[in-house]
């Protein structure tokens, strides 16, 4: 019997793998990564520096210790090519490999401003475990650390630099933080408790080049003022990976295109985590994704099952101002109620109906999350 082959050691993979284990002791199953195969948390890059975490203290466990735990082969450095979907090969830099199911957990990728100047290249960003070492590794020599980006990644890492005693700017076109998740006087408010933690901002102008000065950088924006600082952190959103799944013809949009069962266009191939879309949606969350595993699993061990979604809070990692969103679904028709006080804030999405239908909590408010979760719809049922 030719193994189940999943492409991707990242939380996707590992779980999905684990999640299979628990249903089949026996089932072959083979294991491709680009990089070292390490289990680690990838939401603990962005809130590591505080706790004082280097790269390697980040590893729960090595690619050999999975390899045990899990009863398959790991290929690790190892670069999945092509598809050859006819004869059920896998094309790779290590050789070709056969398989029962094929599986995509190929993850997302940073998004790269369109920046100009002679230091493009020296611009970090940290989207694995390797890129944290190197970013962790430039910082013991950084004092101000410019970040690109007002998202949740953004505001992560700011905080969690503040907290390191960096001296930290947040650079980004809208006025407020994390507009695309959360209501401008939300996102005020947020923006206000984080610049008294120490984050200044550089609201509503875009960096537009990033040059070498001297042994610092300076960047340049687009209301044509200039910021100098030691490091600078691209954190402008991430994009599904998409590359190996269109050069094999299978369907692609925004993500990975999947049906409920989170099979490709090609029968027996399957993918799940931050690279997929089911239904128009693209979740790159941790709660989508363990949810997958299990799901997924399940088919593959010869139980077909369809996705099904909760309503899945998304818990952002800035305790200057703790923050939690369930935001409404697109197109939702409604309008937010929202309650300010000093110490957090409560805004309701509503429909026409009364009906909840997303929420954000921020400050002393986050308790509420478990509450109010149980009214929301689900995400996908």
């Amino acid at each position: 019997m030719e193994p189940i082959v999943i492409i991707g050691t990242g939380l996707a993979g590992y779980n999905l793998a684990k999640e299979i284990r628990k249903l089949d002791k026996a089932i072959p199953l083979r294991l491709i990564t680009a990089d070292g195969g390490e289990s680690y948390s990838k939401p603990m890059l962005s809130n590591a520096l505080a706790k004082g975490k280097s790269a390697g203290q980040l590893v729960l466990s090595t690619a050999e210790q999975m390899a045990a735990q899990l009863t398959a082969a790991i290929h690790t450095h190892t670069t999945a090519e092509a598809i050859e979907a006819h004869s059920k090969m896998l094309v790779t830099t290590s050789g070709e490999f056969p398989y029962s199911k094929l599986v995509l957990a190929t993850g997302a990728e940073q998004i790269k401003p369109p920046l100009q100047g002679n230091a493009v290249n020296d611009v970090f960003s940290v989207n694995d475990l390797d890129d944290y070492a190197r970013f962790r590794q430039a910082l013991n020599s950084a004092r101000h650390v410019g970040i690109i980006g007002p998202g949740l990644i953004g505001c992560e890492f700011a905080n969690d630099l503040i907290s390191a005693h960096k001296q930290v700017t947040v650079i980004g076109p809208s006025a407020t933080p994390l507009d695309r998740l959360i209501p401008p006087m939300v996102g005020e408010l947020l923006m206000r408790e984080l610049q008294k933690a120490g984050v200044q901002w550089r609201p509503g102008v875009m960096a537009t080049a990033v040059n070498k000065l001297n042994s610092r950088f300076q960047i340049s924006l687009s209301d044509e003022s200039q910021l100098e600082v030691d490091l600078v952190l691209s954190a402008v959103g991430l994009r599904p990976k998409l590359a190996l799944a269109r050069n094999a013809g299978l369907t692609v949009s925004r993500g990975i295109v999947v049906d409920r069962q989170l099979q490709t266009s090609q029968t027996d191939i399957y993918a799940l985590g931050d690279c997929i879309e089911v239904q128009g949606l693209v979740l790159p969350y941790v709660l989508p994704l363990m949810n997958a595993a299990r799901t997924l699993a399940k088919t593959l061990t010869g139980n077909p099952t369809p996705i099904v979604y909760p309503a899945m809070p998304v818990v952002v990692k800035t305790p200057a101002h703790p923050l939690v969103v369930s935001p409404p679904a697109a197109g939702s028709e409604g309008e937010w109620e929202i309650d300010l006080q000093d110490t957090g804030a409560r805004a309701l999405f509503r429909g026409s109906d009364g009906s909840l239908l997303g929420f954000v909590l921020t400050g002393d408010k986050v308790e509420e999350k478990a509450m109010l979760s149980k009214e929301l719809p689900p995400v996908l049922k």
